[in-house]
């Protein structure tokens, strides 16, 4: 019995002792499984961390370097200020016309853009040059001259037979000296001073092609250049005539290069938009100094002239014109000396009802360059 008694105790200890060790070990398994789980999340933890700061760094590293390399294509690009004569024409020799410049020049005339001079190269071509001086210090800055650099190049690309195209220019300090063709018979305002003076006859057929020679280079200017191009600047004085009476158009977009220059209204040519802001001028705002043109060519007086000084006239050239037009009398307001055949009258009544509709104080009421053109090349067969 003592020996049976001692086997069974001895088989409930030993069971004991191995569910103590099975719960060691369970333990131990479970400590080691949780202790695993740890080590994974910190390790993930670490690899997402070392990813996503790798990409945010690749990113500004990307962006640096992109600003670096457009900052250089920029410093690549950047035009530099070319100093000495430009010459866009094959006729004219750099040395020559620098060697000219410095030399023999004719002052022929002079308006608020600058002084006009005339000077013979040393191949016997004959030039018509303009001296610009910005008159502001700001205006001298490199940003400034490189901006007129790219401003003049523009402007030498245009080509129609009713534009002075810009030949040359040459840049000495701060001022500029541009080169055109020179044309003998003078600008509108030269011709239109002989013509009142009696030395000249200036019949309507010719008068009608100066218009529309004028209308066709606005129409170029307007719908034919990308970027549209305005000219800001109209008047006679800018009107060159050649031998045949054909118009020329000077200065044109200068008042955009030289801010001090961009005072339409100043020149008595300019619309009523251009008194209250430079910035709201418009294509039609060129069609408004036309229409003050074409009521020069007609009435054979200038804007300026003291008969519009009279109350009664309206105290303008477009408020005389428009009163007329208005009380049925604009056959009072042609120039006298252009009277003659009917069928002339007739056209040159009509041309009041055009210069009246592009004097309009509103621009949206005036017709485009492209309209006039249609509307004065159709007169001769009214």
């Amino acid at each position: 019995m003592g020996t049976c008694c001692n086997s069974s105790t001895v088989l409930k200890l030993g069971f004991l002792w191995l569910q103590l060790i099975c719960v060691q070990c369970h333990g131990r398994i479970l400590k080691d499984d949780t202790s695993s789980s740890d080590q994974f999340k910190n390790r993930f933890q670490r690899i997402f961390l070392s990813i996503l700061f790798g990409m945010l760094t690749g990113l500004i590293c990307a962006l640096v370097f992109a600003w670096l390399v457009r900052i250089f294509v920029r410093y690549i690009n950047k035009a530099p200020i070319l100093k000495g004569p430009v010459v866009f024409s094959p006729k004219i020799p750099a040395k020559t016309l620098q060697s000219a410049l410095a030399n023999d020049t004719q002052l022929i005339g002079s308006s608020s853009s600058g002084k006009y001079y005339r000077t013979v190269l040393d191949n016997g071509l004959t030039v018509a040059v303009k001296r610009m001086e910005p008159g502001s210090p700001q205006l001298h800055t490199k940003s400034f001259k490189r901006r007129i650099q790219h401003e003049l190049e523009l402007i030498a690309s245009l080509r129609h037979r009713n534009l002075m195209s810009l030949r040359a220019y040459v840049r000495e300090s701060n001022t500029f000296f541009l080169v055109y063709d020179y044309v003998p018979t003078g600008s509108l305002e030269d011709v239109m001073n002989k013509v009142r003076e009696n030395q000249l006859q200036l019949t309507w057929e010719v008068r009608l092609r100066i218009a529309v020679g004028i209308v066709k280079a606005l129409q170029y200017l307007h719908f034919s250049c990308n970027p549209t191009v305005l000219h800001r600047n109209l008047k006679p004085t800018n009107v060159m005539l050649d031998a045949e009476f054909e118009p020329r158009l000077a200065d044109c977009g200068l008042a955009k290069i030289i801010p001090t220059l961009n005072l339409p209204a100043a020149s008595n040519y300019g619309p009523p938009e251009s008194f209250q802001s430079c910035s709201r001028y418009t294509d039609k705002s060129d069609v408004f100094s036309f229409g003050v043109i074409l009521g020069v060519l007609l009435t054979g007086k200038y804007p300026t002239d003291p008969f519009f000084g009279d109350t009664s006239t309206g105290g303008s050239l477009a408020r005389w014109l428009q009163r007329l037009q208005e009380a049925g009398d604009a056959r009072e307001a042609l120039d006298k000396s252009i009277l003659g055949e009917e069928v002339e009258e007739d056209e040159m009544l009509m041309a009041v009802k055009i210069a009246v509709v592009c004097l309009s104080d509103m621009p949206a009421d005036r017709p485009s360059s492209d309209e006039l053109v249609s509307m004065l090349t159709q007169l001769n067969s009214f």
